[in-house]
């Protein structure tokens, strides 16, 4: 049986760390990395933490609307998982973990407590989960009335913040890139950040109408977005990118090109995942308390398990600029005369 100095050497930290991380100490500061390399230890060492005490565990089930290949291509919704996981570990409660595309998604939902949807529901499929259960909560989804338990982000400060940094930048020609996504076949999710990107442009006199593509939220949407963007021969001096895999798409597009980043089109992304880092040049963009997400939902989930009844309620994270070097100051090139 794997002990906590087993996962310490796995992930090269110390046994001191992986205890009180599993233990939830607030006082601990790791990086998320760090975090990550943890959680990849313990699970591949099949770790099991001793419960504190006799009192039965719950068993939740996980509902992801991603598939398992397209959480893997774009892991902000990977990082909400591994938080749920991570409350989950430490307070002995049981996982199911299914995804959307699974069959029979339902059926394997039956006998769980209380379901934690990460992703975008629709009416339908939400009314099939409250028959269920009632102890629901669904993370990164709004809905227009606060009907349910909703985890979300600030997606209107996020974007004004973006804008904001980029016309202290002088830049008045921005593009958005960004993709659909859809609750059914038909019924098609607010992008709450492009309407927060169309109202700032309206509000602060910046062009942006030529420069609005919108596709998959995918690094291939991206690529085929910006050469898109290209061959209109119509390009703003900055854009901003509805998630950072579409940013990388589009910055390798750019370099194919010969239309350099920074120095000809500022770009930001969204999320701040960890391959942003490692751009060229690294990519600026929004930090998202994903991990976080995933964490307050399952904690909000496990206190709705341990109460009779309750009232809906809606919690709306923060989300924080990272500085890089994808954006600089727009000049006025001048010609020779």
């Amino acid at each position: 049986m794997a002990t906590l100095k087993d996962v310490a050497q796995l992930a090269g930290v110390s046994t001191s760390a992986v205890s009180r991380f599993l233990n939830n100490d607030a006082s601990l500061i790791l990086p998320e990395e760090t975090q990550q390399n943890i959680l990849n230890a313990v699970k591949q060492l099949n770790y099991v933490k001793k419960a504190k005490s006799k009192e039965p565990s719950f068993t939740i089930g996980i509902l992801q609307w991603y598939s398992l290949q397209q959480e893997m291509d774009d892991p902000f919704y990977l990082k909400i998982r591994n938080g749920v996981e991570h409350f989950c570990m430490k307070d002995n409660i049981n996982i199911i973990r299914i995804f959307k595309s699974d069959g029979n998604y339902i059926d394997k939902l039956k006998n769980v407590n209380g379901i934690i949807c990460i992703g975008k529901f629709s009416d339908d499929i939400i009314e099939e989960l409250e028959n269920i259960t009632k102890k629901i909560i669904f993370i990164d989804m709004q809905t227009s009335k606060i009907e349910h338990n909703t985890i979300s982000l600030d997606f209107e400060n996020a974007v004004y913040d973006m804008m904001n940094y980029l016309t202290l930048l002088n830049h008045k020609k921005i593009g958005y890139l960004g993709g659909n996504e859809y609750l059914d076949s038909s019924t098609k999710y607010k992008d709450f950040r492009y309407l927060a990107f169309e109202k700032y442009c309206q509000e602060n006199n910046i062009e942006y109408k030529d420069y609005v593509y919108i596709d998959n939220y995918s690094r291939e949407s991206g690529y085929n977005m910006m050469i898109s963007m290209i061959q209109s021969q119509k390009l703003p001096t900055a854009i901003i990118a509805a998630s950072d895999p579409i940013a990388i798409g589009a910055m390798r597009a750019l370099n194919e090109n010969n239309i350099n980043v920074p120095e000809d089109i500022s770009i930001i992304g969204f999320d701040d995942i960890d391959d942003a880092n490692y751009t060229s040049p690294p990519l600026t963009t929004m930090h998202t308390p994903a991990f976080h997400m995933g964490q307050y939902g399952a904690m909000i989930l496990y206190t709705l398990l341990n109460e009779h009844d309750g009232i809906p309620i809606k919690l709306v994270l923060p989300c924080t600029l990272m500085e890089r070097e994808s954006c600089k100051k727009y000049e006025i090139k001048k010609s020779n005369s």
